[in-house]
């Protein structure tokens, strides 16, 4: 049948994941070492934030394991022994409830908050032991960011507004308009520079908090709650025009949301924090399919993991796949030794040219053909490995195999067979047995009638 070309394989365990990003799941955890130093734009070690009169006794008894709780009268713990790495060009989003230590701890990122244990690494400098002055030339430089209440200035234009940042900086008015106006245009706010905050929806003055922070050309935004004061459909288009900006100007942005379909949509990588502490850091497909504790698979019970889960994170390895100079005798041989009707196509660089039916080259073979090119059929798009599963149902369905999936080049990276799409929105591997193979109405030709054409056309190459 159609629909087993990958069912034969045994698997074990939950589904696999796509790991785009090489992330841990360790919670809190240091991940030096996973990435090279270069790449890095931002590192977190053993960071402590304390508020009260006894911060140090307050960090001497959590790591003597007492919990935040037991110390509110020594001191709140606001953020405990945190430490990530943040890579360049990539969205890490930080996610948790109200009181989980989130918004802290941006602001222990550019300075607002000084550590009280622990560091904060921007650029290669230690952001913990520098000057005030050092401190504001790394913020002018290195680190913009984004406030939920967008803090713009009403006395001043739109553009004036946009363009402040290098105005601090010292750079001349005339340069710094004009640059404004550039970045206006790309968060959509072109024609708008003269209008004055009061005149624009909420919106649209997040446009311009956003167009400040990209005006002052740093390397990290950050980007505290950003779009949360801002209307349902309003919100999903600011993410939507941020995950843009992003793909164009390659910024590595730190972003706090306590919405974890917010995190999902906009994160390569989500850490999740619960009082003070981070709980798990990982792709989205991993914080959904593999929750460190029951804290974060409570989080998650209620994301629509279709639009979370992609194709690369839940494709089973490609069984039937033949190549195409083998010829239609390979072809029909492999397809026999799997019990399968359809096998992919392939050339040498494991390109994906099409798929084959068993009985369309059984005709080839007792034709005595060597043209395996003559049967392949290209009904079946190939799928790219970020799509969301919710845009491959529709494929799915009208498939009477699996989905192709191919990387950028073109090669076969994976396959997705209807089943796997069902095991996908339970998190249960697709062997349990509890989904059906969806289409059994072509079986493929009896073992023996393909051994009896093979064998009778033993001669041809």
């Amino acid at each position: 049948m159609y629909e087993s070309m990958n069912n034969s394989a045994p698997k074990s365990g939950a589904l696999p994941v796509l790991d785009h990003k090489d992330a841990a799941n360790r919670p809190g955890a240091q991940q030096s070492g996973t990435t090279p130093a270069g790449d890095i734009a931002l590192s977190v070690s053993h960071l402590y934030k304390v508020f009260g009169k006894r911060p140090a006794e307050v960090i001497k008894r959590l790591k003597g394991g007492k919990k935040r709780s037991e110390l509110s009268a020594l001191g709140t713990a606001a953020v405990i022994d945190a430490s990530f790495e943040v890579k360049k060009g990539e969205i890490f989003v930080v996610m948790g409830l109200s009181g989980s230590g989130k918004s802290t701890l941006i602001r222990t990122l550019n300075g607002l908050w000084a550590p009280t244990e622990g560091s904060v690494v921007v650029g290669g400098t230690d952001i913990s032991k520098i000057s005030d002055k050092e401190l504001r030339r790394v913020r002018q430089e290195k680190i913009s960011m984004v406030f939920q209440h967008f803090a713009l200035m009403p006395h001043r234009t739109v553009v004036e507004n946009a363009a402040y940042a290098l105005q601090v900086q010292g750079v001349a008015k005339a340069e710094r308009l004009a640059r404004a106006e550039k970045i206006l245009s790309l968060v959509g706010l072109e024609g708008w520079g003269a209008k004055f905050p009061g005149e624009l929806s909420g919106g649209m003055q997040q446009r311009v908090g956003l167009a400040r922070a990209l005006c002052a050309e740093t390397d990290i935004l950050l980007m505290d709650e950003a779009f949360s004061a801002l209307d349902p459909l309003i919100r999903r288009e600011m993410q939507e025009q941020l995950v843009l900006l992003q793909s164009e100007l390659e910024k590595t942005i730190i972003f706090i949301t306590h919405d974890l379909n917010e995190a999902m949509f906009l994160g390569d990588r989500i850490a999740v924090m619960r009082d003070g502490e981070i709980v798990q850091i990982g792709t989205p497909d991993e914080i959904l399919t593999s929750p460190a504790n029951d804290y974060v698979a409570q989080f998650v019970q209620d994301v629509d993991r279709t639009r979370v889960l992609t194709a690369g994170g839940v494709m089973e390895p490609p069984l039937a796949v033949v190549n195409l100079s083998g010829g239609p005798r390979n072809a029909l041989r492999t397809m026999r030794d799997l019990q399968v009707s359809a096998a992919f196509v392939v050339d040498r660089r494991r390109n994906y040219l099409g798929t084959v039916r068993d009985r369309d080259v059984m005709k080839q073979v007792e034709a005595h053909s060597s043209d395996l090119n003559a049967v392949i059929r290209k009904s079946i798009d190939p799928v790219s490995p970020d799509t969301a599963l919710n845009d491959l149902f529709g494929r799915a369905v009208e498939s009477p195999i699996p989905l192709p999936v191919v990387d950028d080049a073109g090669r076969l990276v994976g396959a997705l067979p209807r089943v796997t799409l069902l095991a996908a929105l339970g998190n249960v591997p697709s062997t349990t047995g509890e989904f059906p193979v969806v289409d059994a109405a072509v079986a493929p030709i009896p073992e023996q009638v393909v051994t009896a054409a093979l064998a009778k056309t033993e001669g041809d190459a």
